[in-house]
């Protein structure tokens, strides 16, 4: 590719965060309960810089799931407690986390002062001495893999397939508002070096656990309407992953079942924990319904059509609060006119 073909703005800049990254160890920051998009994303960048002599270490406050496991041979990922007392030796580089807090609180007091962030959701307002932000992207892996082939950078069969899963995931599947042209032709030179779509597709989605599907026929039980049928809500209660011997992980892709019903334009999973705290995810068919907004007033954040939340306090009330944020998000989008997709 013709330097700066994917980011012409970002890509020069992300050259200047490898020339400060260069003599430096680097520790590459996910946020909490990571998905495709975020170890993805750790993993593509940990290997070029690799490739440049860069020392890194991918850190995250939870596991790398099982299901993105496939991803990960031979990397080197470190939980929390590993890399508190050996910070001070390691310059940080945020990756899709939408504000500093995402990595949790004590790796934002460990870090800091980011070297850099990359990342591309809407309810960022950037907290590095580098803000590589897109929101028009899909993936942070869509950002990384047009930056690294922007600036003619190594990208070996490994990384091609972390940032190729990310951006299949945060697609969802190449369907989801966000896909765009630049998504496929990204793909299509991913593919080329080396990415493997059939393992990818494999890993992610036919490795389903009893747990799992346990798990969802409890959440589709639960499911309630609101809003004359245009909000659909399900909520997981406290003790309910310990009941079907499911866990955390076994939540991704719940709420897609609320959003996909016909009607729905919105679909949210509600986990009540056994610690009293509360965290909900939200997803839209259509971006004018500002997910990230409504996220936004109960502490959260994320995409217009994606967003999440954790309540740690004042959780009472909070269904009927949450209802009557979305009604109202819904009665501007109804004054606009017809919401398109």
């Amino acid at each position: 590719m013709s330097a700066a073909t994917y980011y012409p703005q970002l890509s020069p800049r992300f050259s200047q965060v490898v020339a400060a990254a260069r003599g430096r160890r680097i520790a590459i920051v996910g946020h909490a309960r990571p998905d495709g998009d975020c170890i993805g994303s750790q993993v593509a960048l940990a290997r070029v810089f690799e490739t440049l002599g860069i020392e890194s270490v991918c850190v995250n406050p939870d596991p790398v799931p099982r299901r993105l496991l496939f991803l990960t041979p031979g990397m080197a990922f470190r939980r929390t407690d590993d890399i508190l007392p050996v910070a001070r030796d390691y310059t940080a580089i945020f990756v899709d986390c939408a504000d500093g807090a995402r990595g949790g609180d004590r790796l934002r007091q460990a870090f800091p002062a980011p070297l850099a962030m990359v990342d591309h959701h809407l309810s960022n307002v950037g907290f590095a001495a580098h803000n590589l932000l897109d929101t028009t992207s899909a993936a942070t892996c869509e950002m990384l893999a047009g930056m690294f082939l922007d600036n003619g950078l190594t990208i070996d069969a490994q990384a091609a397939q972390a940032l190729y899963t990310g951006i299949l995931t945060d697609t969802g599947q190449f369907r989801f508002a966000s896909t765009s042209r630049r998504c496929f032709l990204l793909a299509a030179d991913l593919l080329a070096l080396g990415a493997r779509p059939s393992e990818a597709g494999y890993q992610l989605y036919e490795r389903e656990t009893p747990g799992k599907l346990m798990l969802l026929q409890r959440y589709l039980a639960s499911l309630q309407f609101e809003c004359g049928g245009r909000l659909c809500i399900g909520t997981l209660p406290p003790g309910i992953f310990e009941e079907t011997g499911s866990t955390l992980e076994d939540t991704e892709g719940l709420v897609d079942y609320a959003r996909a019903m016909d009607g729905v334009d919105v679909g949210v999973l509600i986990e009540e924990r056994t610690d009293g705290t509360v965290k909900a995810s939200l997803r839209a068919k259509n971006p004018a319904y500002r997910l990230d907004l409504i996220a936004g007033e109960f502490n959260g954040g994320g995409h217009a059509c994606a967003a999440g939340l954790n309540l740690k306090k004042d959780t009472a009330g909070f269904y009927d609060r949450l209802v009557a944020a979305i009604a109202r998000q819904m009665a501007v989008v109804d004054a606009q006119g017809p919401a398109r997709a």
